[in-house]
């Protein structure tokens, strides 16, 4: 296969993720070990996320009239790719904790949900919880006010439903008038 074909073939499989792509993280892994870049790749596998070395001249062909042409400066020097499909933050989640734990590791930039961020933001995008906890939070907000709500009416129902009939505002206004 020809050199250009070849290269043409990269560009294809790099435009095809970013397609799909919900969030790109750009990372400079210089100086990681074998040891702890297998051992975030593992990770980032099982998280949903595809981390990958590419050339920088590739990644900028294929970058091209996206919304990650933003990304462009970005890649000089060694550049890993972390792309997530499903879950916006999860590439930068999952970079953030090998980020801290791995000194050589560190954030260049990314785009999540179309929104270009540069290391420093990305880093504030790792901290937010993954979807499902966010999801349970907002739920367990709900509950306990239904909750007080179901409490308050199995009340009513077990006094015979004679409840004080309810002020309204004018009555009480009224009353704090009088007094």
């Amino acid at each position: 296969m020809p050199k250009i074909e070849a290269k043409q073939k990269v560009v294809n499989e790099i435009k095809e993720k970013l397609e799909r792509a919900s969030s790109v993280v750009l990372v400079d892994a210089r100086g990681l070990t074998v040891e702890q870049d297998t051992k975030m790749r593992k990770a980032l596998r099982e998280a949903g996320v595809d981390y990958k070395v590419y050339k920088n001249t590739m990644v900028n062909f294929a970058i091209k009239g996206t919304e990650f042409e933003a990304l462009a400066p970005h890649l000089e020097g060694p550049t890993s790719v972390a792309i997530s499909y499903d879950d916006a933050t999860a590439a930068a989640r999952n970079l953030d904790s090998f980020v801290n734990d791995f000194e050589p590791l560190e954030f260049k930039a990314g785009v999540v949900d179309s929104v270009y961020y540069d290391a420093s933001n990305i880093v504030k995008i790792a901290k937010i919880p993954p979807r499902e906890e966010l999801l349970s939070r907002l739920l367990g907000s709900f509950k306990s006010p239904m909750a007080s709500f179901a409490r308050v009416i199995n009340e009513i129902v077990k006094k015979g439903g004679e409840a004080a009939p309810a002020e309204t505002p004018a009555e009480a206004a009224a009353e704090d008038s009088a007094e």
